[in-house]
């Protein structure tokens, strides 16, 4: 049985797609849920930190000239409520520092109600900063006050951490949904053409029926393209039957009508050689007539036995008829066949190709058993088994060739002088195996060859 060439897995290519969709997404996910809480996490900070500068700057007054600012006691304490954190603010008036850390990076001059954040370094750590300004009128005239709040981001580092490790949870638990997903997916899309495939494996040999089921839109022309190939398989099968039966005869009867005309001649003719000489004819027109004869019964049996008939046999009965279309060949050569009967066992097959491996092994029965010889027919049925025995009074089956005496022209080693093909065996196991039986050889023990052929009950 030859072997599709495969080229990879439609369900693991599939498998393998969606699961690199899913990676991505994950990915996709992890990032975006990271990027937003970086963002809120960020613009939280600065709110915070911009609510501490207005409130410092809510404080500022100008008395008598002076610009007194009393610190609020909520502008700093807000940047308190996170532990480890420190704060840094300063003040200026101008652009002339008043108070505060005087080294303080400061951002881009802003205008007025303007408030700007900006990250930088100061003291080694990283700080957020907030500047907000305002405009003051003075003795001097207008001023511009500006107040920049600081804090350091180790927290906010933390809680980016620990955000990161939930986006990664978030993502890692969003790839493991969809990967189990994409499994499902993979099964459920595959899973029609398996139908199909199964349904077409469990067929038998003869069923060549077009494939019915409901499939998939996609997978339609490969049901449409089956339909068509098995519709002409199963009309060059038909063919091939009716070629076979056709040739059979074609074959056989030339043969036939050579073989009477050389008997014939053979009664007229006198001299001893010539005599000889159409006697090797003879011999030779029947070799060839057995040969093309069960050539073309194999060919048969090997096309009946891909469409077997189920109809019910009576074993006995059929038995019967093939030993009673048999006995004028017996008779010719003083040959008695007995037939025997302990049961009527039923079983389901094809009556015609039953009939022909029992044909088949009742005439190597009379071809090898001497003359005078008897051969015995026995049907009984037991274990839910029918079984046909046939046994001789010949030579019975060389000991060395048992193993090879099923095997396509093989014959054995006392069939020298008899008239035969090697194919008798062949199509009597052909026939028994495909009705689920088997076909067993020995040799009796007073002498003779034994086949038993057992089939199931029907």
């Amino acid at each position: 049985m030859s072997v599709a060439v495969t080229q990879g897995s439609l369900r693991r290519k599939l498998t393998i797609m969606l699961l690199s969709g899913a990676g991505g997404l994950a990915l996709l996910v992890y990032f975006v849920v990271q990027s937003v809480a970086r963002e809120i996490a960020q613009e939280s900070q600065d709110n915070v930190l911009a609510a501490s500068a207005l409130s410092i700057l809510d404080s500022a007054r100008v008395v008598e000239g002076e610009i007194t600012i009393d610190f609020p006691y909520a502008s700093l304490s807000m940047l308190d409520t996170v532990s480890n954190e420190r704060v840094f603010y300063q003040i200026q008036l101008d652009g002339k520092f008043l108070s505060g850390y005087e080294d303080l990076p400061q951002p881009e001059p802003l205008s007025s109600g303007v408030t700007r954040f900006g990250s930088d370094a100061y003291l080694g750590e990283a700080v957020r900063i907030a500047t907000a300004s305002r405009g003051l009128s003075t003795d001097a005239g207008a001023s511009t006050l500006e107040v920049s709040v600081a804090q350091t981001r180790s927290s906010m580092n933390q809680t980016l951490a620990r955000i990161s490790r939930m986006a990664m949870a978030i993502g890692g638990g969003f790839f493991l949904v969809a990967a189990l997903l994409s499994l499902l997916i993979s099964r459920s899309t595959i899973r029609p053409l398996a139908r199909l495939a199964a349904s077409v494996t469990r067929r038998g040999p003869k069923d060549l029926r077009p494939v019915a089921a409901p499939v998939p839109t996609e997978m339609a022309p490969l049901v449409d393209a089956l339909n068509t190939f098995m519709g002409r398989l199963k009309r060059s099968l038909s063919r091939s039957e009716e070629f076979i039966a056709e040739a059979a005869h074609r074959v056989r009867t030339p043969l036939a009508i050579v073989r009477t005309k050389a008997e014939i001649t053979l009664r007229r003719v006198e001299k001893p050689e010539n005599r000889a000489a159409i006697r090797d004819m003879i011999r030779a027109i029947d070799e060839s007539s057995r040969t093309a004869g069960q050539l073309l019964d194999h060919a048969m049996v090997t096309f009946r036995a891909d469409h077997l008939l189920d109809e019910e046999i009576d074993l006995a009965a059929l038995a019967s008829d093939t030993i009673e279309s048999l006995r004028p060949v017996s008779e010719l050569k003083e040959m008695e066949i007995h037939a025997s009967f302990d049961a009527s066992p039923h079983i389901r097959g094809d009556a015609i190709l039953l009939q022909n491996a029992l044909r088949n092994l009742l005439d190597n029965a009379i071809k090898y058993a001497p003359a005078g010889g008897t051969i015995r027919v026995h049907v009984s049925a037991s274990d839910k088994k029918s079984i046909l025995t046939v046994q001789d009074t010949g030579p019975g089956f060389p000991q060395n060739d048992l193993g090879q005496l099923r095997d396509r022209f093989a014959r054995g080693t006392n069939a020298s002088g008899t008239i035969g093909s090697g194919l008798g065996l062949t199509i009597v196991e052909d026939v028994v195996s495909a009705h689920g039986g088997a076909m067993t050889l020995e040799n009796s023990a007073g002498g003779g060859a034994c086949v038993t052929l057992s089939f199931p009950l029907s």
